[in-house]
Formats: structure tokens, sequence, C-alpha cells
């Protein structure tokens, strides 16, 4: 049997895949594409995995093994008919002898506390809030999609300064340096062009816009400034939800880690949410180190091997 095993953190802007060995040390990585399940896209979901995990094989000299345990980490499988239909699909591609499939937030949450307690907030392309209670219990705050949800995250933000933009144009809100940065950032010559850009734009897109954005709101601009406190506000709410929900009081101590792209360490955004969670979720125990989902995909294809 081989004690090969693989995780997969599948994302709406990347999706990244480590081949390790059975002591978990790595073998080999590849980033690649997003392949966040959408509706109607899990097909191409799948095929997109499956690439990056052939590659990530190759690249670990292993292309003619088969793999003992995988676990796919991938955004979009939250409920249930999304995760039945994507299980069956990666099922097919028979691509190692046991698969696991995961909300991306899970294998998060595997790296950030494994099976302890905590609270795990997740601001990236999308947002989601997962935490586990002292006693076991799991609960999730948010991930509701890019159209009914998403709430605080690159999307979100991108969206709205896209709206300040146009309101800008049309004089219904006064200049703001969003107006410059969101067209430069675009390549395009007048908000006109926000039409054609915004008809053919992805998800992904649109997300890429939070940078030019939290930029602004770093370099002074009070438009942008209060768009990225509203975005903060918006986090923070997730992870106070969960506190009551999970630890009766947001008072009470709480382990709380930050993950995803807008959360990087030293970031703009996350300097907002540290700074507002002191005293809306004031037992907040910030976890210390980098949240690294892929780890936590490959941790739990790990514990695979030791149940089989």
């Amino acid at each position: 049997m081989s004690s090969l095993v693989i995780g997969v953190d599948g994302g709406g802007t990347k999706t990244t895949v480590i081949v390790a060995d059975g002591t978990g040390a790595e073998l080999a990585s590849v980033t690649g594409a997003a392949s966040a399940v959408r509706p109607g896209q899990i097909q191409r979901s799948a095929d997109v995995i499956e690439q990056l995990v052939r590659d990530a094989l190759e690249q670990a000299g292993q292309s003619d093994s088969t793999p003992a345990a995988l676990c796919v980490g991938v955004a979009g499988v939250g409920r249930d008919a999304e995760y039945s239909a994507f299980l069956m699909e990666m099922t097919g591609r028979g691509l190692a002898e046991e698969l696991v499939v995961l909300p991306d937030a899970m294998v998060a949450f595997a790296d950030a506390f494994g099976d302890e307690a905590g609270i795990l907030l997740i601001a990236g392309t999308g947002s989601v809030c997962y935490g586990r209670a002292p006693g076991g219990k799991m609960a999730r705050c948010g991930g509701w999609g890019p159209i009914c949800g998403d709430e605080g995250s690159g999307g979100w933000i991108g969206k709205r300064a896209l709206s300040i933009v146009t309101a800008t144009a049309d004089e219904r809100e006064p200049m703001t340096a969003l107006l410059g940065v969101i067209l430069t950032h675009l390549q395009l010559e007048s908000p006109d062009d926000l039409i054609a850009w915004a008809a053919s734009a992805e998800v992904s897109d649109v997300a890429a816009l939070s940078g030019p954005v939290l930029q602004a709101a770093a370099n002074g601009d009070m438009r942008a400034n209060s768009l990225c406190t509203l975005a903060a506000e918006e986090l923070v709410v997730h992870v106070r939800t969960l506190a009551r929900q999970l630890f009766t009081d947001e008072r009470a101590a709480i382990p709380v880690a930050l993950a995803g792209g807008l959360m990087q360490r030293g970031s703009y955004l996350r300097k907002l949410v540290e700074m507002r969670l002191k005293s809306a979720v004031p037992g907040t125990q910030l976890h210390a180190g980098e949240v690294i989902p892929v780890r936590g995909a490959v941790r739990d294809a790990l514990s695979m091997l030791t149940r089989a």
C-alpha cells in the first residue's frame, strides 16, 4: 500500500496541492487556477484539481503511484447538494485509494486548531467563519456566496467599490481616489468602460479590486477607509456571533485565528479586524501562527491512514 498522501486547498482565486509521505514531509507542491465549486461548474472544478494533483505527483517523481489518501478542501461544498455532486465527480477520477472532501474552511480550521476549540475567520475572495466549542460542537457563520453574502470579503469590497466609483462619476458622491485607482487597475479610460468590463467579470476579478481599495485606504482616502472599516465590522460580526453560540459569552477566553488573502499578517484590513475584535470580542486570544489550509488538508489525509 502506498504511504503517499495529498492535500488540496481549492479556493476562488487559486488551488494549492501538496504531496507528502507517510510522516507528513512535503515531497512536492504546485499552485494553479481557482477550483471553487460554482453551480453548474462541478466538472470544471474537478478537472482543475485532477490536473494539479497529477502535476504534483509528477513533480514528486511519483507519476505512477496511487496515493493512499487524498483530502480535498474546496470552497463551495458547504451545502449537501453541491457536496454530494462534487464527491461523486471526484470519486470517479480514481486519484487515491481513499478520498475525503471537506469545505475549504474546515481544512484551514484543522491547521489552525487541530481537534481543539476555537473560531476561524476566513476572508479572501469570499468570507466564512467556522467554530468549535470546548465540548466539540461545530458551527458556521457566513459563507453564503457572492450574491447572498460573503460580507467583508474581497468580492464584497470590490462590488461596493464599483458602486462608489459609478456614484462618483455621476457626482452622487464626492470625489474619491477610488475612481482613479480602480480605472488604473482595470486599465480603463473612462467610468463608462466599466459596463462592458462588468458584463464579463468573474467573481475573482471583482475580488481583485479589493487590493487597490485597501491601498487607497492605507494612503488616506476617506471613502476607501470607510468602506474598509465597514468590511472589518462585517467580518467581526461573524466572529462575535459564533463566540456567543459556542462560548456563551464573547468575553470568555476564545482562541481566534484569521486566514485568507485579506487577512495576511500586516495587511490593512487585518489591522482593522484585530483592532475591532478587542472591543467587540474582548475574550479573543489571537492565534499566533500563520494558517495554511493545504497543510490542514495534508493533516486530515494523514489521519485517514491512521484510521485504516
